[in-house]
């Protein structure tokens, strides 16, 4: 049995989790900063890194008391070190450099995005008997966030090549500007998504954009611009005394709510048309579809996708709602992968911005 303190403060979730042997959670402690952000309607990053300074020592105490366990016995220490906001990525990396210096145990350095695509492979503990599958490979990743809208192709958890990323706005990032045009709340996706469900989808014609016949990139600047147009008008004057003629404050609830499921419908679309797209451009064909990342929680992806790997006899693999959004415990289970290689990280581990795909 193998334990792994996995830790995550990539944005502004600070997370810690102790999973066994990759796959059983033990533990998935978070803590959110939705209140700290929610009046700037998006994460203010000195803001962030300050609270993860204050929360990071408690969460991953609590993590470890969840799990009944010690320092003694975790064998490695994992740590989200890319991508990410560099402020926040830095307490979480000193964090775990600080511990696997002063215990002696392993650093194991993960892939953010990479780990994204692993959480539809944990289970909660104790795992269920007989165990549920394990993704097989090679597979098509869609990794679905507010900062990463892009396509991978994996020949194992660890092995990924990039085949397509968006040009512009991630998908969750332009959820939040819609709902920030649409002036229903923060944060802004999961608001949306519940008030797509209850809305008509052919009640406004939004873009899909699909880039060329081949094209495997992602564009949703254009969708986000058609719905500010359909809600505001188009903008008159210039400079300074440029304006719109209409406000959200001019629409009904009835109306937001049709806003919001035509969008939604739009945006969705598009990312299976893709990943559509995507299974017809890979060779071999890909064993499953693995989803991952904030945008993985959306009620109508999550169907939409499990109907597309249906109709292309390709397993889907979604985590369960837990691992959607940031969590150490995919650092953790993805670490174990490294430490069957025997990849280790140096105690001069550097935080980096940007992702290893």
């Amino acid at each position: 049995m193998t334990l792994i303190l996995g830790i995550e403060t990539s944005c502004d979730e600070t997370a810690a989790a102790v999973v066994e042997d990759g796959r059983a959670v033990l533990c998935n402690v978070i803590a959110s900063q939705h209140e700290l952000h929610e009046r700037y309607g998006g994460v203010v990053p000195e803001i962030a890194s300050r609270a993860h300074i204050e929360r990071i020592s408690p969460v991953i105490d609590q993590a470890l008391q969840q799990a009944n366990a010690t320092f003694d016995d975790i064998d490695a220490i994992a740590v989200g070190n890319r991508p990410g906001l560099i402020g926040s990525l830095l307490v979480g990396v000193s964090a775990a450099k600080a511990i696997a210096w002063s215990t002696g145990k392993p650093l194991i350095a993960v892939d953010h995005v990479r780990a994204h695509l692993y959480a539809g492979a944990l289970c909660q503990s104790p795992i269920p008997n007989p165990q549920p599958p394990v993704p097989a490979y090679p597979s098509l990743g869609l990794v679905v966030s507010g900062g990463h809208t892009s396509l991978y192709e994996l020949q194992s958890p660890i092995e990924m090549r990039l085949l397509g990323r968006t040009i512009d706005d991630a998908v969750g990032e332009a959820y939040d500007k819609a709902a920030v045009i649409l002036d229903i709340g923060y944060p802004g996706g999961p608001l949306l998504d519940k008030r797509a469900q209850k809305g008509n989808p052919k009640a406004h014609q939004l873009p899909r954009s699909m880039l060329g016949k081949e094209s495997l990139d992602f564009s949703f600047s254009g969708l986000k611009t058609a719905l500010l147009y359909a809600v505001r008008g188009k903008p008159k004057g210039r400079g300074a005394e440029r304006y719109f003629e209409r406000s959200a404050d001019d629409l009904t609830d009835e109306e937001k709510t049709d806003f919001c499921a035509s969008f939604q419908a739009a945006a969705i679309e598009t990312l299976i048309k893709k990943l559509d797209r995507a299974i017809d451009a890979m060779s071999p064909k890909p064993k499953t579809l693995l989803i991952g990342g904030g945008v993985s929680a959306n009620s109508l992806l999550r169907t939409r996708v499990v109907e597309l790997g249906e109709e292309r006899n390709v397993d889907v693999f979604v985590p369960a709602m837990p691992y959607c959004l940031d969590n150490a415990a995919m650092i953790a289970g993805l670490a174990f992968k490294h430490l069957e290689k025997n990849e280790f990280a140096e105690l001069d581990l550097a935080a980096i911005a940007t992702t290893s795909v």
